[in-house]
């Protein structure tokens, strides 16, 4: 059995995720007395030298308050305008309560383009780090004034776990309305039993959190949560769904008591395989024959011989799935040629590729250390 206690005290770098159901009345409004009892509790954790992210939720709550709204806007226009409203509100108010305890906040706006593509995702990496040798406290958020939903995350329980996977999290901690996951709803049924720990995320936790319930205010359910347990655990990080009613519930969790269900993390691949494989946007696909399938299994890299057709418009340094000659997904890489010069040296030796092209800059078609395997998810 695990010793929680004892699990708890390797961890040094926790996100925490509040839902909008943690953060805001049932009005909608923004619920002041719990926002401040969240500032206070992780103020105090960062004077133990834990370093903390908080992805929040809450920007069309506070809009709501700016404007005067007795209801929650219904098109994406007025979602925007008043959340745009609302994240200033919100982050001066987070100002104001952690400059009280002393601390530094910085806000951070991001959209799914600032995790798909590979440059804008070291930089973001890059800036929490420096945050964190300032000992500043970052504040994440969607953009959601600007983003539209080809370039959305959808919601912060996933947002909250790619900012895990982008600082090498020891925790994510996501705060909603219910005490973590069941196996069934426990608002319907009284013999619903509370699962303190997963090991590993499968289909049957999936099946269990479709009808787990979760909060009617906010955009992420119980599988939404789940879906973030999934990528952050792959990297390692371990997850807590817990109740966020008393936000000082995340110091009894640090202190290894037995609250919320913990998702243990994996260990099993590096940052740059797990953003091939969770963060990547697919831009094309490449199809193999089953030599160079096997040749993959093997860990060896993709070369052009073992090609047979490309699908889509894509760019070098872009990702790209890789599937078999049956259309299955063997893997997702990061693709050293452009889909044009894919296609002219499709089936043929490295060595020939100079010739073809007029230079060679990779003997492969994607690198093995760039290359992530579905077998290995």
């Amino acid at each position: 059995m695990l010793d929680r206690k004892k699990h708890m005290k390797k961890i040094k770098r926790i996100v925490v995720k509040v839902g909008t159901s943690t953060l805001t009345h049932e009005n909608g409004l923004l619920n002041i007395w719990r926002i401040e009892k969240l500032v206070r509790t992780l103020s105090d954790l960062a004077n133990l030298d834990y370093e903390i992210i908080l992805v929040t939720s809450g920007a069309v709550g506070a809009g709501m308050g700016v404007l005067k709204l007795d209801e929650k806007p219904k098109t994406l226009d007025e979602k925007q305008a008043v959340a745009a409203v609302g994240q200033v509100s919100l982050i001066h108010l987070y100002r104001k309560l952690f400059s009280e305890y002393g601390k530094n906040i910085a806000q951070l706006l991001v959209n799914g383009e600032d995790i798909s593509k590979r440059n804008r995702y070291i930089n973001i990496r890059n800036t929490f780090s420096a945050l964190f040798d300032k000992k500043v406290i970052p504040i994440v958020n969607e953009n959601d004034a600007v983003a539209v939903e080809e370039i959305k995350v959808g919601d912060n329980d996933t947002l909250s776990a790619y900012a895990a996977s982008a600082v090498d999290a020891d925790l994510l901690i996501l705060l909603s309305d219910i005490d973590g996951l069941y196996t069934s709803n426990p608002r319907q049924d009284k013999n619903a039993k509370f699962i303190s720990v997963v090991e590993e995320i499968d289909e049957s936790i999936y099946s269990i959190a479709s009808g787990a319930g979760g909060s009617k205010f906010g955009t992420g359910g119980m599988h939404t949560k789940i879906k973030a347990g999934e990528i952050a655990t792959k990297l390692g990080v371990d997850m807590i769904i817990a109740n966020g009613e008393c936000p000082e519930i995340i110091r009894d969790i640090l202190n290894g008591e037995e609250k919320g269900t913990l998702f243990l993390g994996e260990k099993d691949i590096t940052a740059k395989k797990h953003w091939i494989w969770y963060g990547g946007k697919i831009e094309g696909t490449i199809y193999i024959d089953n030599g160079a399938e096997k040749a993959l299994c093997d860990k060896n890299s993709l070369l052009p011989v073992g090609v047979i057709s490309v699908d889509g418009s894509f760019a070098e340094g872009d990702i790209i799935a890789i599937k078999n000659s049956e259309e299955e997904l063997v893997a997702k890489g990061i693709v050293n040629y452009a889909s044009s010069e894919v296609e002219l040296i499709i089936g043929k030796h490295s060595d020939e590729i100079e010739d073809i092209l007029g230079y060679k800059g990779y003997d492969s078609v994607v690198h093995i250390n760039n290359l992530h395997l579905l077998k290995e998810v």
